[in-house]
């Protein structure tokens, strides 16, 4: 749904799409939101599922949460097959083509910036740029740590990533560029820990003092083999998983019922958790990586879903930001020797060249063309736009069919 209020005159406008499937790019949208809207901006918010007919929106909503968990082979299979042609990509494109007229009609009302963090609608996008549609500067910015095809269109402005090492992935397998512009997650998890109050967490948990704390975190929907995962956590030495089960009611009772462990159903003190654990233990790769990123909380990868969770984890793994065991005695190493480094926090990035800078900077860009000035320069940017275009637009092809991702 739009976000409600008033106008203010002369406020730039953006237009944040995402899309209700899990709640990472949701938790994505929110939160550019709140910074666009922290800095003057005004910014709607729409779900790319209200674009669709309602048969395709449970198909899409519903299909992912059952393939995902019952049909694992079957989900890698449309997965993989999503990144060349083939008859899993031409029923996605359909989807997407189904979803024009609605976005068509959302982004008819003067913005001056369209971001999606949701890969469907990258697309959509992507064809509106192409026949004109849609004028206003585009960007995606992509959630997942491993890019993937569908969230790459070569009509679209700028792709934006959570971490250098994505954005190089990208880079270099679409000739696309992408640029880190860092995560979006609430401030809330970049705070440090207060030791007393993280005690305090720990014992009412009944996690004892000289134990581990492993953050077990399965998404907002509880998908893959959690209850495998979680016996593999509980084997190693001193270490207790606390197991968020999301909004997964059936996770939940059958995490309940595992010794020496504790289950937790959907809470709103992550923030606290993460500061009290020692390590997250993470299976998809999606906002609550995201979110130990920001606070510093190393990761392990472990009991990954098919598809895009194994796809993350390989990026992850390869950037040296969460280390992938595949047994449980690899994976006790792993929470050792990720535990042991404490808390590490992501690089910062330059001045403006955070997410919420570079999409207000495209905006300011869409309004200046809408009203025929020429090249930009906006101190309060921190730096000449036009070096921040340079670097977003670093080896990106003149055509679509250059890149192969059309």
């Amino acid at each position: 749904m739009a976000r409600q209020g008033g106008r203010t005159a002369g406020a730039l406008r953006a237009l944040v799409i995402t899309g209700s499937v899990g709640a990472g790019h949701n938790g994505a949208a929110a939160e550019l939101i709140r910074r666009l809207e922290a800095m003057g901006l005004e910014a709607d918010y729409r779900d790319f599922l209200d674009a669709l007919p309602r048969h395709q929106r449970l198909v899409l909503r519903r299909g992912y949460a059952l393939t995902a968990s019952h049909l694992p082979a079957v989900f890698d299979w449309f997965f993989r097959c999503g990144e060349r042609d083939s008859l899993a990509r031409r029923l996605t494109l359909r989807v997407c083509t189904a979803a024009r007229s609605g976005v068509a009609g959302w982004i008819g009302d003067g913005y001056d910036v369209v971001v999606t963090t949701f890969p469907f609608a990258a697309q959509t996008l992507g064809a509106l740029k192409e026949d004109g549609t849609l004028t206003a500067p585009t960007v995606c910015y992509l959630t997942d740590p491993a890019p993937h095809r569908l969230w790459v269109h070569p009509a679209l402005d700028a792709h934006l990533t959570v971490t250098e090492a994505t954005a190089a992935e990208g880079t270099a397998r679409y000739g696309v560029a992408m640029a880190a512009a860092g995560p979006l997650a609430p401030q809330a998890f970049a705070r440090t820990p207060d030791p007393a109050e993280c005690r305090a967490l720990r014992a009412e948990l009944g996690v004892p003092e000289d134990h581990r704390m492993a953050l077990v975190v399965t998404g907002s929907l509880g998908l893959g083999d959690v209850v495998a995962g979680v016996r593999a956590v509980r084997a190693a030495e001193k270490t207790v998983p606390v197991v968020l089960c999301g909004r997964n009611r059936r996770l939940l009772r059958q995490v309940s019922a595992e010794p020496g462990t504790v289950a937790l159903g959907w809470r709103d003190d992550v923030p606290t958790l993460m500061g009290a654990a020692d390590v997250l233990v993470h299976n998809a790769g999606g906002l609550s990586l995201t979110e130990a990123l920001v606070a510093g909380l190393p990761a392990v990868s472990y009991e990954v879903i098919p598809g895009h969770g194994q796809a993350n984890a390989a990026t992850l793994a390869a950037a040296g930001i969460a280390p992938w065991p595949r047994t449980p005695e690899e994976l006790a190493e792993a929470l050792a020797a990720q535990a042991d480094r404490g808390r590490v926090r992501l690089p910062a990035l330059p001045a403006g060249y955070e997410a919420a800078r570079v999409v207000a900077a495209f905006a300011r860009q869409g309004r200046e063309l809408r009203h025929g000035a020429g090249a930009l320069c906006d101190p309060a940017f921190g730096r000449p736009f036009g070096a921040v275009l340079d670097r977003l637009r670093l080896r990106r092809p003149r055509r679509a069919e250059e890149a192969g991702v059309a």
